[in-house]
């Protein structure tokens, strides 16, 4: 028998406990160097420098430092091309603790149990390859329904003033409890968990102070809804936000989860908050008190200094302040999670814009909201509404975070409490419908519809497939005050319903348990243990499979200018990930970079005919499906570009929607402006991600352009490229972009990828 690695009440307690012992010491050496006190976020950062004590002050927004993270988390849809790239970097174990976690490829049809064994079923050569290379690696794996890995990772992993990178945008869940967690492509996680330093940009700070306490029907999400319509989906690019104030000490941490969670929507690297009581709660709550005694040691080092928060102004690059008692309930919404609105607004507005006010679907869950105190407040609401006679006109769908929610939500009567609606469906303690993975009838007519959710992400078609679904993010009360009125306008602080008895009655205010009385509970969490020695596990990867595909190394550059491209597409307004590599039925080629990159931009639109998924072949002079064609332009030996508008590349960490242009020949992406982990995700895997450095030169691009790069065999830090557009009738545009490669970087590039680089330094 294979002998398991024993895991104590606290995972890592160990790794955790080495940490705070260099704190003193490290911020020490971080005040010297800066001269000044320090906020949170430079504590967490500074102390986990690669290098060790601070030698120098690193230059926020400018200074590329190389970081050494306590831990790694990737969920099984990134897990596969994360893990397939790992066992190519040739090492026996992982260099630090990392986890998997089974959450994304289950679709929510029925309910909990059919769809998990569905899940099960359909995924199990994917769930077995998982299950090994973790078991080979030294790897802990999550199994399918254990749970969504950022709840999970926030009831067992996550720890005040520590630094993990994570597989998912959404990684920054756990600065719930004080930490810098921050999502990255899985090409940065090889190399973490290979041992080697890990490289970011500092970031530039953004604090918002909260002050004041919510009450009624306002939580903890209205908080980042708010900021999300102050900051924008760009607003946060290249920054950490930093929450504090006596407001901040007044939410749970769940709450705070919460909050972080969403930063993701602002393109934050990540948020977080200070120490305080609550998260000791939680922590205690869910079994680490040990680690609440080795953080209480050194307090004082796991929050901002004092004279930070006295004077933000002096400290933070940009400041936001919300008076918690002032906020009032928000829907955010439609196609975009920044556009802000307060609930006692939004009929008005949503007249204004035509949005179908009746809503057939209501859902509450995902990593962002589906905490035990998530599900107690929604489910008092659903119990008042029963207890004065009200039926719901939507259905009400929930996904619990994790099996120990599950378990104890069930134990505590919640999921009964929602069961009392007719139409409620309890889904698996997975993603589901949050990431497209819902089956939902009639989506396929494509009609105008309206959703409400309190998820994190509403893009078009990202949730049910349809282009026409108007999704709404909001708080879970707020979400089951709709499903009860079936309308998006309802605001339950004014209006009334009408109970079976004709009789007009008001919603009560939600009341909900911050952590659950009678303490956690579960039978089996999910967990799967690696074995000590992983030297004799066989991982199996078929040569036919449709679902795995072991990978082969990106070609080396030749050292040559880019001449005779062709622009592939150029895509008009708004391109996230989702529409760059769909999620939802696409999922399951997560492990096969050469199936899944049939997806590849087909929800772009092109701005040269204002459609979808189809682009002229300049070989043939017809229009065919993006893929396609960027596969005849490979086969022919035609390198091609991709250009795009703001922010491109915002939303999901998926790297796939770097790795499969790289796959299929695209040499060069030229946008007016990228998300942070979509470039650094097109950098690992050796592809040239550029900006225009005159954002009016994206109207010069014609769809016959050919294009050459003229000064590309100088390729330097700091230096920009000069790309020449020929046009079909002769005449020619030269067109400068900008560029934020360093040395590193660029010698990724060279070598055709950071994992090629790897494996040349290792041999």
């Amino acid at each position: 028998m294979k002998k398991k690695i024993k895991i104590d009440m606290t995972f890592d307690i160990d790794m955790i406990k080495k940490v705070y012992e260099r704190y003193p010491e490290r911020i020490a050496a971080a005040r010297q160097i800066t001269g000044k006190p320090l906020t949170l976020s430079e504590k967490i950062l500074y102390t986990h420098l690669w290098e060790g004590n601070a030698t120098k002050e690193h230059e926020r927004g400018n200074s590329y430092v190389d970081f050494a993270p306590d831990r790694v988390a990737m969920q099984d849809a990134t897990a596969q091309m994360a893990l397939l790239q790992f066992m190519q970097a040739g090492k026996a174990k992982v260099a630090v603790p990392s986890t998997a976690h089974a959450d994304h490829l289950i679709q929510a049809r029925v309910g909990a149990e059919a769809d998990l064994q569905e899940g099960i079923n359909k995924n199990s050569e994917v769930f077995n390859f998982l299950s090994s290379v973790c078991d080979k690696y030294g790897i802990g794996f999550w199994k399918p329904g254990a749970g969504i890995i950022h709840q999970v990772v926030l009831e067992n992993y996550a720890f005040p003033g520590g630094m993990m990178i994570g597989t998912d945008s959404h990684t920054v869940n756990a600065g719930g409890l004080g930490m810098v967690a921050i999502g990255v492509g899985g090409a940065d996680a090889v190399d973490v968990m290979a041992g080697m330093a890990w490289e970011l940009k500092m970031p530039k700070l953004i604090g918002v102070k909260l002050t004041g306490k919510m009450s009624g029907w306002t939580s903890a999400k209205d908080v980042i809804l708010k900021v999300a319509g102050i900051l924008t989906v760009k607003g946060g690019t290249g920054c950490i936000v930093e929450y504090f104030g006596e407001g901040a000490e007044s939410l749970s941490a769940t709450g705070k989860g919460t909050i972080c969670n969403m930063g993701a929507e602002i393109g934050a690297t990540t948020s977080t908050f200070g120490y305080d009581d609550s998260m000791r709660r939680y922590l205690a709550a869910t079994g680490r008190q040990d680690v609440v005694d080795a953080a209480d040691k050194i307090a004082e080092h796991l929050t901002g200094d004092a004279e930070v928060y006295a004077n933000p102004e002096q400290y933070f690059d940009q400041l936001i302040e919300i008076n918690l008692s002032e906020l009032t309930p928000h829907l955010n919404g439609p196609f975009t999670p920044d556009l802000a609105t307060p609930v006692s607004e939004f009929r008005a507005k949503a007249e204004a814009n035509g949005w179908p006010l009746e809503v057939e679907w209501a859902l509450i869950g995902s990593c962002t909201n589906s905490s035990y105190e998530d599900l107690s407040r929604a489910a008092s609401i659903v119990e008042d509404a029963v207890a004065k006679g009200v039926k719901p006109k939507a259905i009400l769908g929930i996904n619990p975070g994790s099996e120990q929610v599950k378990f104890t939500a069930e134990r505590d009567g919640f999921l009964d409490s929602f069961r009392k609606f007719e139409n409620a469906r309890i889904f698996t303690n997975a993603c589901g419908p949050c990431i497209g993975q819902w089956d939902r009838e009639g989506a396929e007519k494509g009609e105008k519809n309206s959703i409400i959710h309190s998820f994190n992400r509403n893009f078009a078609k990202r949730a049910d497939g349809n282009p026409n679904t108007h999704a709404f993010v909001a708080s879970p009360e707020m979400v089951a005050a709709v499903a009860i009125s079936g309308r998006l306008d309802f605001n339950p602080i004014t209006d009334t319903l009408t109970n079976e008895s004709g009789e007009q009655i008001r919603l009560d205010e939600p009341k909900g348990f911050e952590l659950p009385a009678k303490g956690f509970a579960v039978d089996d969490n999910g967990y799967q243990a690696p074995s000590e020695d992983g030297s004799t596990v066989e991982v199996k990867v078929s040569p036919t499979s449709d679902r795995l595909q072991l990978l082969e190394e990106f070609p080396a550059w030749d050292g040559k200018n880019i001449i005779g491209a062709r622009v592939l597409i150029k895509a008009f307004g708004k391109c996230t990930t989702d529409h760059i590599s769909m999620a939802g039925p696409w999922l399951k080629y997560r492990g096969h970079l050469d199936n899944i990159s049939n997806n590849m931009l087909i929800g772009a639109v092109n701005a040269y005919n204002m459609e979808t998924n189809k682009v002229k072949n300049e070989l043939t002079g017809e229009y065919g499906e993006v893929p396609a064609v960027q596969r005849q332009y490979k086969a022919a030996g035609i390198p091609s570009i991709v250009v795009g508008d703001q922010n491109y590349g915002e939303g999901s960490s998926r790297e796939h929607a770097a790795m499969e242009p790289r796959h299929l020949g695209v040499k060069a992406v030229l946008v007016k402006s990228f998300a942070r982990i979509h470039e650094t995700n097109l950098k690992k895997q050796g592809m040239l991600g550029i900006t225009f450095a005159n954002e009016a030169d994206y109207d010069k691009i014609q769809e016959d352009d050919v294009v050459n790069f003229l000064d590309l065999e100088q390729f330097a830090p700091g230096k920009q490229l000069t790309l020449e557009f020929v046009h079909t009738d002769g005449t020619k545009d030269i067109v400068m972009a900008n560029h934020t490669y360093n040395d590193q970087q660029i010698d990724w590039f060279k070598a055709g990828s950071a994992l090629n680089l790897i494996k040349q330094q290792e041999n």
